[in-house]
């Protein structure tokens, strides 16, 4: 993936399951160390490599 007009690359590990867009995301949350990610498009409560859960702001408890 190319990024900027410096010619610089960033080397992304997309997790598996995720489309497109979503897998960005969720790597970069997981690069940052995030310890929750808030989705409105992404399955509320699942766990990606046992240490990012998603969580759906819109879910009804």
């Amino acid at each position: 993936m190319q990024i900027g007009k410096s010619g610089h690359s960033l080397a992304v590990r997309l997790p598996a399951g995720f489309a497109g867009r979503d897998a960005l995301i969720v790597a970069a949350a997981l690069e940052a160390g995030c310890g929750t990610l808030f989705s409105a498009a992404m399955q509320d409560g699942r766990v990606v490599g046992r240490r990012l859960p998603i969580r759906t702001p819109f879910a009804v408890a």
